[in-house]
């Protein structure tokens, strides 16, 4: 059974009586976990750095405060690990918030960020900057960059071929995300073969996903405008409500369905492209996470994009700590991590939805 709210659910103001999390809750919870996760993050790793330490850099380099930091613990602190950290959060969260609006918007458990074939646009662009197959012009982008372009005309494919008489629908969305993907995925392929052997290694890491040449300048363009799409979709909580729960029900409360799916596609879509820009290709976040935070949260949008933000977050800071410090100094991809956790979670989850169970 597709992740809906059901008329049968409990209404919003009983949720804390039916053993759900208040959002007062939620938010507590969540920022605790991430605020430990970032700490564990930072203070741990092939060179181990003293709380005090940490705190003494942050202050001093943030607000301006206290005595200069020990150099060697400022340099692992600031320039190392504070915005491994920070990429990690703003991925785990946007991908996540990502997967539980995709979810929702097709009325399918089991649909990610990915189905949309964006991150699929990006991969291909960013792949051909680190290939020195590819045309000059091309490789003169950063990869950042490209990645983001990629994702957008990807996009516009999607949007294309999803396009119907004036409609988007859930399943025309996904066969064409799917579509798109493919393509851009076998264009991947060849480019990857036709690469210089020292290059494989480093675009096969990328493409599993890493936040370790994550740098503070480069983070604050994406940073801000997943937060502004993050907040543009914490306002939607009424519209996607209803739109989970059917087009029909949706048109009857008073929803633009249509416009408001085109609108809902382009923000899945920007948030997906800026993950994948910042981190490579992070799978399976965006459809374990929205789960867990629906257990958590209930299927109130209200509720659950909040949830799934900060779960989000403390999640992928986590992975990224166990990526480089499980068999130090090697460092691994994220999707190893994800994928190791995500897919006996997908195979429960589809044995799950395959007998009627509600998700």
């Amino acid at each position: 059974m597709s992740p809906t709210l059901r008329r049968s659910d409990p209404p919003p103001t009983r949720w804390a009586r039916s053993g759900r999390l208040t959002p007062t809750g939620i938010l507590t919870v969540g920022a605790l976990t991430v605020a430990l996760a970032c700490l564990a993050a930072i203070a741990l790793g092939s060179v181990p750095v003293a709380l005090s330490e940490v705190w003494a850099t942050i202050r001093f380099h943030a607000l301006h405060l206290g005595p200069e930091p020990d150099p060697l613990s400022a340099m692992i602190v600031w320039q190392l690990r504070l915005p491994r950290v920070l990429a990690a959060m703003v991925v785990g969260a946007a991908l996540s918030v990502a997967g539980a609006v995709l979810q929702g918007m097709v009325r399918n458990p089991l649909a990610d960020p990915f189905v949309l074939g964006v991150s699929s646009g990006a991969a291909l662009a960013a792949v051909a900057v680190m290939s020195s197959a590819s045309a000059l012009w091309i490789r003169n982008l950063g990869v950042p960059v490209a990645g983001f372009v990629g994702a957008s005309a990807a996009l516009l494919l999607v949007l294309l071929f999803a396009h119907h008489n004036g409609q988007f629908t859930g399943p025309r969305i996904v066969l064409a995300g799917v579509a798109v993907g493919q393509v851009a995925a076998a264009a991947t392929s060849l480019i990857q073969l036709r690469s210089e052997p020292a290059e494989i290694r480093g675009i096969l890491f990328w493409m599993m996903g890493s936040v370790a040449d994550a740098r503070p300048g480069a983070l604050a363009l994406p940073a801000a405008l997943a937060v502004a799409c993050l907040g543009w979709l914490l306002m939607q909580g009424r519209g996607l409500n209803a739109l989970s729960m059917g087009d029909d029900d949706a048109v009857a409360l008073g929803i633009d369905v249509h416009r408001l799916r085109l609108k809902l596609i382009v923000i899945v879509a920007v948030l997906t492209g800026l993950s994948v820009s910042i981190a490579g290709g992070v799978g399976f976040v965006g459809l374990i996470i929205p789960h867990l935070a629906r257990f958590a949260a209930g299927a109130d949008y209200r509720r659950l994009l909040p949830a799934a933000a900060v779960f989000g977050a403390a999640f992928l800071i986590v992975i990224d700590l166990a990526a480089r410090a499980i068999d130090t100094p090697n460092e691994y991809p994220l999707t190893i991590f994800t994928a190791a956790l995500g897919g006996p979670f997908f195979l429960w989850l589809l044995k799950r939805s395959r007998s009627g169970g509600a998700v």
